[in-house]
Formats: structure tokens, sequence, C-alpha cells
């Protein structure tokens, strides 16, 4: 008999108040450090107003007059604006002597050479009170700095995925997420000690290492303690942890305006999840698995007993019977199986057709998702409530996206999600206005945190079980490449504001109408082998019909099984007994259900 994990969760409460528990009270606060550790950094490293630094006029208060006589304009997003990285070659102390009126110097100015800054910048300190940028000059020739830490911020987590997700499987899902929390903990703590920027660069890089992790570790361990019908569920509110996570990010960068206490600040509480060394479990489902009974039983036990369940006393004798039989048999198997690589996912045309698809299509959600999220601050504005309406968008998509997928479908759902965002992001381009590029900008959010929800259940369900974890491995790890390149993109920005939105916007289409290359997945039986894998899909329409739940009358009808659909007849269900003689010593007994007419219109 196999062992079913799903099985022991009927018996001791597949979703009970154990569950509920450990998921609202330890696991979903747990997932808000990632959100905090993967965006702080974009205050850290904020981009103030600055202008050249003339040491001769420093003692002049009006900053506009100092700016008007020293510093030229230039267009900028079709504005003219004060230069920040050059100014008017002047004999300033000349000046300063020959004019008791600096306004009359500045009307009275002849024109003069432009240089670049010679002896330094002076700092907008209005919004905020210090960042790397202003303590390290991270300007003008070296404002590339703060967008390379995004780079490799992104680049350590796409190590530390790879790295940490051995740790998960083979230490347990309790101990790495602890693994992950410290190391998180001592760089960010030491971020706020970094006396330059190449430190700041390395220590960064360490929380990079953790950011995708730490949030993995509290998702899986919730979806392995519920039962199948609650994993659903525990996706929605595991995205609704990760953005109730921003949005008190945004409060936090709101109240913290200089960086070395925004690192400490945005670190410290997390020194209390420590405290969940005692509550949280270890995954009973990944204990089982390694053997480890007398753990899992003590755990099943108390999940039991609070959930108002009772187990007999021999229930782990039998687990571990049905755990040993089933070690025999998958040895055996293991050893007569082929063995499956990345390579299986290209040999096929359709089903390279569908890695292809659904490994852009990942790298395109990842990269306007974050793309997005980076863009906030510099979107013009106030840039905290930029950042607060981008969490708080996302809200609203998780009550109408799962009733859209069950009705729609994945695929026209995904499709539709990208679409809107795509085009949303594009009309930037046509309606150049800050309160109408902010409003565009929130519906375009909107739709990409709808397709980064569907997408990887949607890939989950096409890709065929014998290498869905390499396909899905596959698609995640190439997506991770976004955060590298988007914040290049948004680089290109500075001068533009609107192109990154084009670029994502472009880019959201593009993925949405690739979807529809996809074959649809709602009520469809997922692939077993490669040759499933293959099959599925090859009679797909580019613009079908969304799907309509499976009925017994319409799988009768697929079967050419007539129904009794053109009669009126309302039938009760009866079980009888009938013994059939068959030859045998003993006649064998069979249960028939019959229906029998209840009511005739």
């Amino acid at each position: 008999m196999k062992m079913d994990f799903d099985a022991i969760l009927e018996d001791v409460g597949p979703f009970g108040t154990y569950q509920k528990l450990v998921i609202y009270l330890v696991l979903l606060p747990a997932v808000i450090p990632c959100g905090f550790h993967a965006y702080a950094q974009l205050f850290m490293a904020a981009d103030v107003k600055h202008w050249c630094r003339v040491p001769e006029l420093e003692h002049v208060a009006d900053q506009d007059l100092v700016k008007n006589l020293s510093i030229p304009l230039e267009l900028k997003n079709g504005v003219l604006q004060y230069s920040s990285c050059t100014m008017y070659n002047l004999n300033y102390s000349e000046i300063v002597k020959s004019y008791q009126n600096l306004v009359d110097a500045a009307a009275n100015k002849a024109p003069a050479d432009i240089i670049p800054c010679t002896q330094g910048w002076i700092y907008d300190k209005s919004i905020y009170k210090s960042t790397i940028v202003t303590e390290w000059n991270l300007v003008c020739n070296k404002d590339f700095y703060s967008t390379l830490g995004l780079v490799l911020l992104a680049a350590g987590g796409i190590i530390g995925n790879y790295i940490f997700g051995y740790l998960q499987d083979s230490l347990g899902r309790k101990p790495s997420f602890f693994i992950y929390l410290l190391i998180e903990c001592i760089f960010g703590i030491a971020t706020a000690f970094a006396q330059n920027y190449i430190i700041w660069i390395i220590y960064r890089i360490g929380v990079g290492f953790t950011v995708p992790a730490i949030m993995t570790t509290p998702y899986v361990l919730a979806i392995e303690l519920v039962g199948p019908r609650y994993r659903t569920l525990c996706t929605i509110i595991s995205n609704i942890a990760y953005s109730m996570g921003l949005i008190l990010l945004a409060g936090v960068v709101y109240l913290v305006r200089d960086w070395r206490p925004l690192a400490l600040a945005t670190t410290l509480p997390f020194l209390c999840f420590f405290l969940y060394l005692w509550p949280m479990p270890e995954s009973p489902r990944w204990l089982l698995a390694r053997g480890q009974f007398d753990k899992a039983e003590a755990i099943l036990k108390t999940m039991a007993r609070i959930n108002g369940k009772s187990l007999p006393a021999n229930y782990m004798v039998h687990l571990h019977r049905k755990y040993e039989t089933d070690k025999q048999h998958h040895e055996v198997k293991k050893f007569k199986a082929r063995k499956y690589g990345i390579m299986d996912l290209f040999r096929t045309p359709n089903l390279r057709k569908k890695t292809i698809i659904i490994t852009f299509i990942w790298f395109t959600n990842t990269s306007v998702y974050v793309g997005l999220s980076y863009y906030a601050p510099v979107l013009g504005g106030d840039e905290f409530l930029n950042f607060f309406l981008a969490g708080v968008v996302e809200l609203p998509t998780y009550l109408f996206l799962w009733p859209s997928m069950e009705r729609l479908g994945r695929r026209w759902t995904l499709c539709m999600s990208m679409v809107v965002g795509g085009v949303a992001c594009l009309t930037t381009f046509l309606v150049q206005h800050a309160n109408v590029t902010l409003a565009l900008y929130c519906v375009g959010k909107m739709g990409i945190s709808s397709s980064f929800v569907v997408l990887p259940l949607m890939a989950s369900e096409l890709y065929p079980t014998v290498v869905r974890g390499l396909g899905m491995s596959l698609s995640s790890v190439l997506g991770m490449l976004g955060p590298i390149f988007i914040p290049l993109v948004n680089y290109l920005g500075s001068d533009i504001m609107v192109l990154p939105l084009i670029i994502m916007g472009a880019l959201l289409v593009a993925g949405g109408i690739a979807s529809l290359l996809l074959p649809e997945t709602l009520n469809q039986n997922l692939p077993q082998t490669l040759e499933d894998g293959e099959k599925m899909g090859l009679d797909t329409d580019f613009c079908c019909h969304p799907p309509v739940k499976e009925t017994v009358t319409h799988e009768l009808e697929r079967k050419n099984i007539p129904t009794c659909g053109a009669c009126n007849v309302l039938c009760s269900c009866e079980m009888i007994n009938i013994t059939l003689e068959t030859g045998e010593k003993e006649p064998e007994k069979n249960d028939f259900v019959i229906l029998t007419p209840k009511h005739t219109e």
C-alpha cells in the first residue's frame, strides 16, 4: 500500500486550528523580510537633486540665486532644469568682490564656458537626510553605481536560490529558514556600518543571497502542512502577505530618511523571528520522506490534538511499514527507470515550444514585476506615495483572480492580465501627465501582479510529471535574470521618464500574446510522461473560446453515451445488492446503483 501524506492529513485535519495558527501567526509574517530587503535598497541608494558646489557662493542663503548665477539650464524630460553635473566657468571670487548685490551679477552675467563640477556637489536634503549617493558622491560619472548595486543584489539572489534550494531539501525547511534569517540579519545590520561603496556592495550581495530563498521556505512549509484543497488559499494569502510587506515598507522608508538607520530599521525587527525556533514546526511531509518517524509522529499528534482529531495507537507503526515497502519499491523502480535531463524538454517540437514560451513569459513577468516596483520611487511626484500605491494596488487583484481562473481558465486570465498591464504601460507615452502616468502605472502593476500568480500554476500543469521539477527550475532560474536586466532599463529612464514603462509594456504585451500559444490547462489531466506532454496542446487554437467546466452530461456526450437531457424526470439513487451465480464455490455479491423516477412534469 502506498503511503500518501495527503491521506494522512485527512486523518489529522487538512486545514484545522493547528495549520491556521502556524500559517497566520508564524509563516505569513516570515514572508515580510523578503520584500523589505529586496526594495529597501531603492531608498538607501535614492538619487536626490544636486548641483555643482561653488565655495565662493556658499555664504549666500538664496540657493535659487546661486544656481541662476553658476548653473546652466538643460532640457530633461521636456522640461528646462538646472544642470546636475555642469557649471559656468567664471571667476566667482571676482564676482563677489565686484557686486554688492548678486542679483545684479546674475542679471549682467556674461556668456561663459560650461565645465564639469570641480568642487563637488550640493545636495537637496529636503526629502532625504542622507543616502549612499550623497555620502559617497555617486553622481554624474558615478551615477551608475547605485544601479550596479541592484544588479549585484539580484545576481546574489540567483546564486543563493540555487545553494539554498539544496539546503532546504537536505537539512529541512525549518533549519534552512533560520540559516537564511541569520545570514540576512548579519549582512543587513553590517550594511549600516559600511565605510565605503565597495564594502557596502559586498554586504548587499550577502543580503541578496537570501532575498528569494527566505520567502520560499515559509511558502513551501505552508503548502506542505495543508491538504490539496487549501493550497490555492495558501498561495493567495502568501501573496497578500508579501504585498502587505511592501505597504509596511513604504511606511518605514517614509519615517526613516537616513540610509544607515534605514538599514537597521529594515533588519533589526526581524531578529524577533528567532523566537519562532519553538513554535515553527518542521514539515512532517519532509520528515516522513526522510524516515524521521519519531519527529513526524510528534508533530502529527500535536496537529491532531489541536485540530480535535484522534489517531490510533499503532498509527505510526503502519506508516513505518508503508514507508519501508514504498522505499523498496522505489529503489527497484529507480534502478529500472530512465534518467531525465533538461534536454528532454527540448527533444520534441511541441514540448520544446511550450518550454520556450513558458520561460519567456517567466522572464517577462519577473522583469516587469521587479522593474515596476523599482520604478515607483522615480516615477515623479511623492516617491513614498508611489511605492505605497504600488503595494496597495496588488491587493484587489486577488479578489477576482481566482474566480477568473476558474471561469475563463489559466490561459485567458494570464493573457488578459499581461495585455491590459502592458497596454497601460505603453499608453504613458501618449499621455505624459504626472497623475495620469501614475494611474496607468498602477493598472500595469495590477496586471503584472495577477499574471505573476497565474504563471507558476499554469506552468506546473503544462510540464509533464517526469520533468516538472526540471522545467519549473529552468524557467524560474532564467526568469530570475530579469532583476539583473531590468535595473539597466530603469537607468535608461533617467533622461526619458516613460522609456522604461514603454519597454516593460512591450514585454508584457509580447508575453500576453505568447501565452495564447499555450494550451488551456483548466479541467485537464496533468501530463505524466514526455509523450503526454508532447500530445497536450497539439490541437490548440490560437484564439479558442474560454473553457467551460466539465459536467457529467458533457462527459457522456463526449463519449457518445445517450443522456436523459431531453426528459424532465427527477431521479433518486438507490443502492441494491445482487448475488450473481458465477459457478464459483462462493457466489459473488455486487452492489449496484439504480435510478428511480421521483417526479415527472
